[in-house]
């Protein structure tokens, strides 16, 4: 039924993209990327053993938009000291400044310009830093950013999030916030969103984004893209993990009328070393 749901929407987006044909079409490629915070717990694996090859990775792939969780304040610095010629937004989800986990997201800063930005909790109380939300073990925020393309002068809202891993409730309702809020502060703008959802593609959790009988939902990039690469699991726990163990919790979701041209899902490793427990997933996207 979903997959069929999947199809109708395939179709409704084709028919959308005729009727919007007056205004420039706007090409991105999209990156999420769960880096894996800083700990000494990962030996050889922890991010002074590898954040030079994550800078590289994500250099290499030469993204206009990046969205990153489970990144410590100096590992932050470090991204944007390898990734110089992006923007970073985003604060500690601690304080609402450098303490604590940031879901911070990066754009290319000599194609956008910011409108407007901004960071939440997954909470209900969505303005109080450092709340935590329902059932949910941490703090959860999602960060946000409303972009202007210099040259098609056409807007996009990104936002990025990391979803609870412990609490049920605090997933589901934590989509309730990110949808009504996304919908809310884009504008009308076309809608990216990145995260880790700590929920597989089956899951409510998912459908909760995706179900089109829903007024406010997003298309799963890897669902409707015309070429699909990679492996189907995104968490790998630095190739730990029984390969029937591994899952797919990292998503790029995106508002339609829009074409995805491909998605794919990155190798573990960059120049032999793992970039982080989870696979970097990369999207090129046309707003039509």
């Amino acid at each position: 039924m979903k997959k069929y749901l999947l199809l109708l929407m395939a179709v409704s987006m084709g028919l959308l993209s005729a009727c919007n044909s007056s205004q420039p079409k706007l090409d991105l490629k999209v990156m999420t990327f769960n880096i894996r915070l800083d700990t000494s717990d990962d030996g050889e694996y922890s991010w002074e053993h590898r954040k030079e090859q994550a800078g590289a990775m994500a250099k290499a792939q030469d993204c206009d938009l990046i969205g990153t969780q489970e990144v410590l304040n100096h590992q932050l610095e470090d991204l944007k000291a390898a990734l110089p010629e992006y923007e970073a937004v985003g604060v500690g989800r601690a304080d609402g400044k450098t303490e604590g986990e940031y879901s911070s997201l990066l754009y290319k800063k000599d194609r956008f310009d910011a409108l407007d930005s901004g960071t939440f909790w997954l909470s209900e109380t969505p303005e109080v830093a450092g709340s935590k939300g329902w059932d949910g073990a941490c703090e959860r925020v999602a960060s946000w950013v409303l972009l202007k393309d210099k040259e098609t002068l056409r807007e996009v809202f990104f936002i990025n999030t990391h979803l609870d891993h412990v609490g049920v409730e605090a997933r589901r309702e934590g989509v309730n916030l990110l949808l009504e809020r996304a919908y809310k502060l884009a504008k009308d703008a076309p809608i990216v969103l990145t995260g880790d959802f700590n929920a597989e593609p089956e899951s409510d959790v998912i459908f909760n984004v995706i179900n089109p009988e829903k007024e406010r939902h997003l298309l799963s990039t890897h669902e409707v893209a015309q070429e699909v690469k990679g492996t189907n699991w995104t968490f790998h726990d630095y190739d730990r993990l029984d390969i029937n163990k591994r899952e797919y919790i990292d998503y790029i979701f995106v508002s339609a009328p829009v074409t995805v041209k491909s998605y794919e899902v990155l190798p573990m490793k960059y120049e032999g070393q793992f970039v982080s427990d989870h696979c970097p997933v990369v999207a090129n996207i046309e707003f039509n």
